[in-house]
């Protein structure tokens, strides 16, 4: 008995569009990973350092206000000693007058002095304190108290830098004033001026966090 050949079927090859498709599949690149941040979080108010120049102004206005406030003292100590030379000035501006007038023109002008001496000083430090927290305009006040100082300065050795111990009242008042202007200059170079203008420094929520800071 003879072995009849076996059927055999024949193969089937893939036809041009399971070739295309399958390409298609194959070539096709893996879904991105989506992203552990949000991007879409609420922005966050930080408090970031100063810059170098509004840091610098800040000592600067700190180191005036310890000339400040020891000028204020020494002419509150000196002050028995400047009435009657206050009162010669008063005498030689306005002759004629009685010595109790004279005596109490010099207190007047003593008191004046001495409160526009720590008014201007109060009020330097309130403006610093608002100038930290970018108040808008700030810088215009701090420039009217500059004025006031260098109004002293001028007029001091006139009126109360008088005598021996009178005589170092001009001198601490432009050490002052001239800390003051320093300050002012500072604050006013490119990154004072960044930073004051930012008025708040925000951050864009925490990075590598799936949801916004509550």
């Amino acid at each position: 008995m003879t072995d009849t050949p076996r059927a055999t079927s024949p193969v089937s090859l893939p036809s041009e569009r399971d070739t295309g498709v399958f390409a298609h599949y194959t070539a096709r690149e893996l879904p991105a990973r989506p992203p552990l941040a949000n991007p879409n979080v609420a922005p966050v108010l930080v408090k970031n350092t100063p810059p170098f120049a509004i840091r610098m102004s800040q000592f600067l206005w700190i180191i005036s206000f310890a000339v400040g406030a020891f000028t204020v003292v020494y002419f509150f100590v000196i002050r028995a000693e400047l009435l009657p030379l206050i009162a010669e000035v008063a005498e030689r501006v306005t002759p004629g007058r009685s010595d109790a007038s004279y005596a109490s023109a010099a207190e007047i002008i003593f008191w004046i002095v001495f409160a526009i001496m720590i008014g201007s000083l109060l009020l330097q430090i309130t403006l610093l304190v608002s100038f930290m927290g970018r108040r808008p305009r700030i810088r215009w006040w701090q420039l009217v108290t500059l004025g006031l100082q260098s109004m002293l300065v001028l007029l001091s050795p006139e009126w109360v830098a008088l005598g021996t111990q009178g005589r170092p009242l001009q001198p601490l008042l432009a050490a002052q004033a001239a800390l003051v202007l320093l300050a002012l200059l500072s604050s006013i170079l490119p990154g004072g001026v960044a930073w004051s203008s930012r008025r708040v420094d925000i951050r864009r929520g925490q990075e590598g966090s799936s949801r916004a800071d509550i």
